[in-house]
C-alpha cells in the first residue's frame, strides 16, 4: 500500500531518485512517473508514502538553492515593508508577498483534501485523464495566451490567479508546474516568466508539503535499514531537479511548451490502455481491502 516502507536496493533508489529530480518540476507530472515506471521497469509497487516524504527533500533543498538570491532579497523585502499595502513600489517584497499569498489557497485545500488526495484521487484513471485534459488546456493556453507582460508587471490579482490554479495541482496527473505555468499564460505572462513564478510558487508549497509528509510519516513508521536507500534517493533527486530547472528556465525563453503537451497526452493514454490491459496495478479505491498477493509482493 502507499502508505508503507517499501524496502528497496541501492539501484533502485538511484532510479528512483533520478526519476523523481527529472520529473518535479516539468509540467509533466512526477506522481504519474512514479505510477507506471516502478511497476514497468522495476517490478515493484508504488514506492509508498515513506520513500515519497524523504526523496522530495532533495527537489526542495534543489529549488531553494536555485532561488536562493531571489529569495533572500524577496524576504528582505518583506521584512522591511511589513505587509503588501507597503508594497507597490518594491518589486522584491511585492514579488514575496504573491508567493506567500499565492501558496495559501493550496494549502488549505491540501489539509481539507488529504484523505482524498492520498486514496481516490490517485487511481490512476483519475492521474491518466489529468494528464491529458490539463494537456489540452495548456495547449489553449499556448494559442490564446498574449505573452507580453513579465514579472516586473505582474498584478496583484494575476499572481492569486495562478496560486488558486496551484490547487487543481493536487489532483495526481495534473502536474503543480503544469497547472502554474497554463495559468501564467492565461493572464499574459510570457513563458519565461510564468516558469519563474510557477518555481517560485513551488518553494513554500512543495516544502510546506514535503516536511509535513516527513513528520507524519516519522510518527507513524520505522525507517530502519531503508534509511539509507531512500536518503541516496533524495540525494540523486535533488541534484537532477537542479539540472532540469535551470535547464527548464533557459528553454522556455526560447521554446513553447508543446513538446510537453505531446508528452502528457501521450503518457495518459498509454496509462489507461495499461491500467485498462491489467498490465499495471492500481491501488485499492477507499474501503477496499488489497488482495493479499498484492499486498506480499511490496513487502
Amino acid at each position: 500500500m502507499p502508505g508503507e516502507v517499501v524496502p528497496m536496493d541501492w539501484m533502485q533508489a538511484v532510479m528512483l531518485g533520478f526519476l523523481q529530480g527529472l520529473t518535479e518540476f516539468l509540467p509533466v507530472s512526477s506522481t504519474a512517473h512514479m505510477a507506471v515506471v516502478p511497476q514497468l521497469l522495476m517490478h515493484m509497487e508504488d514506492p509508498g508514502a515513506a520513500f515519497s516524504a524523504v526523496v522530495q527533500l532533495g527537489p526542495i533543498i534543489a529549488i531553494i538553492a536555485y532561488f536562493r538570491k531571489d529569495l533572500r532579497r524577496y524576504v528582505q523585502g518583506m521584512i522591511k515593508t511589513k505587509s503588501l499595502a507597503n508594497a507597490q513600489n518594491d518589486l522584491d517584497a511585492r514579488l514575496g508577498w504573491y508567493t506567500l499569498l499565492g501558496t495559501a489557497p493550496m494549502a488549505v485545500f491540501g489539509v481539507l483534501l488529504e484523505k482524498k488526495i492520498d486514496h481516490d484521487f490517485r487511481r490512476l484513471n483519475v492521474i491518466a485523464v489529468s494528464l491529458i485534459v490539463l494537456a489540452i488546456v495548456l495547449w489553449v493556453a499556448e494559442r490564446v495566451g498574449k505573452r507580453k507582460a513579465n514579472l516586473n508587471d505582474m498584478t496583484f490579482s494575476q499572481s492569486q490567479v495562478v496560486g488558486w490554479a496551484q490547487v487543481l495541482a493536487l489532483v495526481p496527473g495534473a502536474s503543480r508546474s503544469g497547472v502554474t505555468i497554463t495559468a501564467g499564460l492565461f493572464q499574459g505572462l510570457d513563458r519565461e516568466s510564468a516558469a519563474r513564478f510557477s518555481f517560485l510558487l513551488s518553494i513554500p508549497a512543495i516544502s510546506a508539503a514535503g516536511l509535513y509528509k516527513l513528520i507524519k510519516v516519522m510518527k507513524t513508521a520505522s525507517l530502519g535499514s531503508v534509511i539509507g536507500p531512500y536518503l541516496l534517493a533524495a540525494l540523486v533527486a535533488g541534484v537532477v531537479a537542479y539540472i532540469v530547472v535551470r535547464w527548464f528556465m533557459g528553454y522556455m525563453k526560447e521554446h513553447s511548451t508543446g513538446v510537453f503537451i505531446a508528452y502528457r497526452i501521450a503518457l495518459g493514454l498509454l496509462l489507461l490502455f495499461l491500467t485498462h490491459s491489467g498490465k499495471i496495478k492500481d491501488i485499492p479505491k477507499s474501503g477496499e481491502v488489497e488482495p493479499v498477493s498484492a499486498a506480499v509482493q511490496i513487502k
